[in-house]
């Protein structure tokens, strides 16, 4: 059963659209968007969403502010098409068009020993004899872990973390080790960890001999002529200006859905930060944690949805080939399936139930606070990958068959999304809301070029 306040929201959404002048689709997606922004129990700070149609935007919509009136003298300033959001994990996915980019350049081979392009060995110490490729980074089946950290200061080489000795009580907090009930070698176990992709930063910084962020703005996000970065130091001005705070309400893990939102990052104020210490001195390819290839990029959904009209369309965007067709199928491709006769990988209570290079495989599991089911009635499969983190959530999910597909981001959240799961997935109640909301809004009969 829906709760009640779910419930009165639809129905006011319901009302709105059904008025003596009926709404459009547009609108229909607007009023339910606007329902859940408001939803006077867990209500959201922003949300701003874009929906394809047979790869084509056919809606985009902001709601609420993406800064509060009480972080800007007064004034709330609403979010808009210019709004950039800090996309947390979604990050990972546009690294991963880098590391393929070098692919098609022949400059990395995803099969190869990893150490050859950062200069040393690296090895989980219990399995000393099989090597970490970059095929298991981007499929999360390298056997790393994030309980020992996946962001460190810009002077601690990641030599140090990835080659540190072994614990005499055999708990390293960096490395899986081998399970009675699993074998969790490298290749072989599927484990989230963040730090696969500073790693993934870190060869491409190795390999280019240039800084992760800065050779993102150049040949990923400019040649897509996306605004945004991958770190403070990359922004604008201009970007600076349109950057939604991100938002809880509560602080220190005690959360207050009828309290005031508390800002968590990016409250700039619409002033430049200042650089980090270290950068000048910094050499590529020791440790690029720092620059955000795990979760640091801040864009639009726009920006997003022109990644998506890339990889729809094969790595070409008007005209401008990015990814060989090749790196888009291999991205897609099924890496690691978890199966339900084997202790194959940790889902996450749900969460991920396969993935490919750098992407989620959405496969319609179904379940009451676990699965990835992407719309209440079910059906719907797709690639791509989520956020989730200081109060955002965000989503980057396609239907490559039929080129359809939703970008959104959340700016902030009123409760605790622990404890406030959907009815048939693994998201929070709000985030299965708004999936399901612009999934119904393409309409699959609707051929090509309509």
């Amino acid at each position: 059963m829906r709760p009640l306040h779910w419930l009165l929201a639809t129905t006011i959404a319901m009302i709105a659209s059904s008025s003596a002048f009926a709404a459009t689709p547009a609108e229909g997606t607007s009023n339910t968007l606007q329902a859940i922004v408001a939803d006077p129990v867990t209500p959201l700070s922003s949300l701003s969403a874009l929906v394809m149609r047979n790869g084509k935007v056919v809606y985009e919509g902001h709601f609420g502010n993406r800064v509060m009136a009480a972080d800007n003298g007064g004034k709330a300033l609403q979010s808009d098409q210019d709004t950039l959001y800090r996309m947390a994990s979604v990050s990972k996915l546009v690294t991963t068009i880098a590391a393929m980019q070098l692919v098609d350049a022949g400059k990395l081979d995803l099969d190869v020993d990893i150490g050859q392009y950062l200069g040393y060995t690296v090895r989980n110490p219990h399995f000393a004899q099989m090597p970490i490729t970059t095929r298991m980074l981007l499929s999360h089946t390298s056997s790393l872990r994030d309980d020992g950290g996946y962001f460190f200061p810009l002077e601690k080489p990641l030599k140090q973390v990835l080659q540190a000795a072994p614990s005499p009580t055999g708990k390293e907090a960096t490395w899986a080790v081998p399970s009675a009930r699993a074998d969790h070698a490298p290749g072989r176990y599927f484990t989230y960890c963040n730090l696969n992709f500073g790693i993934v930063g870190t060869l491409v910084e190795a390999i280019t001999r240039q800084r992760f962020d800065l050779y993102m703005q150049r040949q990923v996000l400019q040649p897509l002529g996306i605004a945004g970065g991958f770190t403070p130091e990359t922004l604008t001005a201009a970007d600076i200006a349109h950057v939604a705070v991100l938002y809880r309400k509560g602080s220190n893990d005690v959360w207050n859905p009828k309290g005031p939102w508390v800002p968590q990052v990016d409250n700039y104020q619409d002033k430049l930060p200042s650089p980090r210490a270290g950068l000048e001195t910094y050499v590529p390819g020791t440790n690029a944690t720092g620059f955000g290839p795990q979760g640091g990029l801040r864009t639009s959904v726009a920006g997003l949805g022109a990644i998506m009209q890339m990889l729809m369309h094969d790595g070409v965007l008007n005209g401008k080939r990015i990814l060989s067709a090749q790196s888009v199928a291999a991205m897609q491709q099924t890496q690691w399936r978890k199966r339900s006769t084997l202790d194959n990988g940790d889902t996450l209570n749900g969460q991920f139930h396969a993935w490919g290079l750098g992407m989620q495989r959405f496969v319609d599991v179904s379940g009451p606070s676990t699965g990835d089911r992407l719309t209440a009635h079910g059906g719907q499969t797709g690639a791509g990958h989520l956020g989730f983190a200081y109060g955002l959530h965000s989503g980057f999910i396609f239907d490559p068959q039929t080129r359809n597909g939703v970008v959104y981001a959340i700016g902030g959240v009123s409760a605790n999304p622990d404890v406030n799961k959907g009815q048939y997935s693994s998201f929070p109640v709000w985030e299965e809301r708004v999936l399901d909301a612009l999934w119904s809004s393409v309409k699959p009969d609707l051929k090509a070029g309509d």
